[in-house]
């Protein structure tokens, strides 16, 4: 499910950039799917942005089973194309990771692995959460990885410790002012790079989101994308605490 909240634009001149906002875990009673529903209703408008919640176990990837290296872009695979097409027309990313074993999830680093050229000179923030720790350990094993695809990860984050304490009881999650803060300061940091690096993908002769984005609306190529109004969000509730 790519749920997309913000600006319907029919010229890409008229679109804002595309931030999406990617759900990490895809384990059942995951608290990971409540945090990014509350960091998109936080950001979505008045915004930068306009924003897609990417939920990886509803986009459900099996584990990488392309026969060649994804820097080829030749994908055999309909979900590898389907995937391929959802990341490729964003200009921004932030990541909803849980932190397990000092790192993050599985899950994750599999979506991360499918593409290549795809995820390269975008920026990317970071949600964490967990524990004592806030999940900053997975963030910091994440870092090394997204450079490596030549995406810049920025300074600014949002790390939340202790989260089963934030859970309502219809499963939302209750933010305290310095998540909140820390969402709004992190999105701008991300809108500021947005430009110059689409200038590197120009330059590394890679297409930008703009122009993807209108192509993907005249042929549904990525086959789990709809609108929704930001209202609703606030009525999606998860179940259980577990990351």
């Amino acid at each position: 499910m790519t749920a997309a909240v913000g600006t319907d634009s029919t010229s890409p001149h008229d679109q804002l950039p595309l931030l999406q906002v990617i759900v990490g875990s895809t384990r059942p009673g995951r608290v990971g799917l409540p945090v990014a529903e509350w960091f998109v209703s936080e950001v979505a408008e008045p915004g930068p942005f306009d924003v897609e919640l990417v939920d990886l176990a509803e986009v459900n990837l099996p584990m990488f089973d392309e026969p060649r290296h994804p820097r080829l872009g030749q994908y055999e695979h309909e979900h590898t194309h389907r995937w391929s097409a959802t990341v490729a027309r964003a200009d921004a990313f932030v990541m909803v990771v849980p932190e397990y074993n000092y790192s993050y999830n599985a899950a994750l680093k599999n979506a991360i692995d499918y593409l290549y050229d795809e995820w390269h000179h975008k920026p990317v923030g970071f949600v964490s959460y967990g524990g004592a720790g806030a999940g900053t350990r997975a963030v910091q094993a994440l870092k090394q990885v997204v450079t490596t695809l030549r995406m810049v990860p920025i300074f600014e984050s949002v790390n939340i410790p202790f989260v089963a304490k934030l859970r309502t009881e219809d499963g939302r999650i209750e933010p305290t002012a310095a998540m909140s803060e820390s969402a709004m300061s992190m999105t701008a940091e991300l809108a500021r790079w947005v430009e110059p690096l689409s200038g590197l993908r120009n330059e590394a002769g890679l297409r930008n989101g703009a122009g993807l984005r209108d192509e993907a609306a005249r042929s549904s190529t990525d086959g789990h994308s709809r609108r929704v109004r930001r209202d609703l969000l606030s009525t999606r509730t998860g179940t259980g605490v577990e990351p």
